[in-house]
């Protein structure tokens, strides 16, 4: 028997394209399409695997049984949440495992407790019926869906979290993800964590009286990608109370820009942070020999060069939700009369000597 008389909505201070309500024996978790406004991407009823029997008139949506014990995980991000939630062992397949750089991912394949499931835009769809999982856990794309990975009969969980277009509000999904892997107090706890943090550093960016310019980012080929201005990474800029040179761009997802362009708009930022897989430090001569143009760049010149070096470093892991970790970064680098007691996590400072 169903009683839809007493309901909880889950609230979300920062998620735009998540809504919860728990009813007595079931919720109901509704993920607004990022792409087209006023379309429900996914509808899912969570139920108690205890109260299906009891169940009548379950509501339309994927029905999936909670708490998920087993799944298959796509992305490095959400496995670094589970670990972080005391739920890694529900992890049994991963996809693209090449970009998971979690020693708990790598050793569980060592040893045959995680499955290689192929990529994650085509699962290797022999092996993840073999698994059995709960559920499947992908990135959606726009006008894009799932092959034949959708026709096996396994609920798959759409993680959207990444059009968010505020760092809490990615972060803010975990409460879904509690909820699913059935430790939802440990996802409201470190959420609050997070949120406090974050915010306890947003205000110490604040009152800074240093100031200054960034530049991300490397030249892809022909093309510079940039963060768009109202992207969750250039409100981050503006939280750490950093100078972008596109924060007033309107989009929400990267910048395709021709160098000659980031370099005209953004060649006099105070500091320039990249990336680098390389297994080895890169050098200022490694730089220009990518593009000479880089020499153009004042934080070049100064020797203000921050590289985070993704081969060793959980950048890609962690910031998904714990941005207050990236933020702490930036805060560093940007405002040092702030004094934050943590020292920089994912960057190091490019020695202005190396050639």
């Amino acid at each position: 028997m169903n009683d839809t008389s007493q309901c909880d909505t889950v609230v979300f201070k920062y998620a735009d394209h998540i809504s919860i309500v728990k009813y007595s024996n079931y919720s109901i978790v509704e993920l607004k399409d990022p792409w087209k406004k006023d379309r429900i991407l996914h509808r899912y009823v969570l139920v108690n695997r205890e109260d299906s029997a009891n169940i009548r008139n379950i509501p339309e949506g994927t029905l999936v049984y909670i708490p998920v014990i087993s799944g298959v995980v796509s992305n490095s991000p959400h496995c670094q949440l589970l670990y972080w939630l005391g739920v890694g062992d529900a992890i049994k397949g991963v996809c693209d495992k090449s970009f998971i750089r979690l020693e708990e991912v790598r050793e569980g394949l060592k040893n045959g407790d995680i499955a290689d499931c192929g990529s994650s835009m085509i699962p290797a769809i022999e092996r993840v019926i073999e698994l059995n999982p709960q559920v499947i856990m992908l990135s959606p794309f726009e006008n894009a869906g799932y092959g034949q990975i959708e026709k096996i009969g396994i609920p798959i969980i759409e993680c959207a979290e990444y059009m968010e277009t505020s760092a809490l509000g990615r972060a803010e999904w975990m409460k879904f993800y509690g909820l699913l892997f059935g430790c939802e107090e440990r996802a409201d706890s470190l959420f609050h964590v997070v949120d406090s943090c974050y915010n306890e550093l947003m205000v110490s960016a604040d009152h800074s009286r240093s100031h200054g310019q960034i530049l991300t980012e490397r030249k892809t080929g022909g093309v510079w990608y940039c963060p768009g201005g109202r992207s969750s990474m250039g409100k981050l800029f503006r939280d750490a109370n950093i100078e972008y040179a596109f924060s007033d761009d309107i989009h929400s997802g990267s910048l395709s820009l021709s160098p000659e362009v980031v370099i005209d708009k953004a060649g006099g930022s105070d500091a320039w942070l990249i990336m680098s897989g390389s297994d080895r430090p890169i050098t200022r001569r490694d730089l220009l020999k990518e593009y000479p143009g880089y020499a153009e760049i004042k934080a070049f010149r100064k020797g203000e060069i921050y590289v985070c070096y993704t081969s060793k470093e959980k950048y890609f892991e962690e910031i998904s939700f714990r941005p207050d970790f990236l933020l702490s970064d930036l805060i560093n680098i940007f405002h040092p009369d702030v004094h934050l007691t943590q020292g920089l996590r994912y960057y190091e400072r490019l020695n202005a000597g190396e050639q």
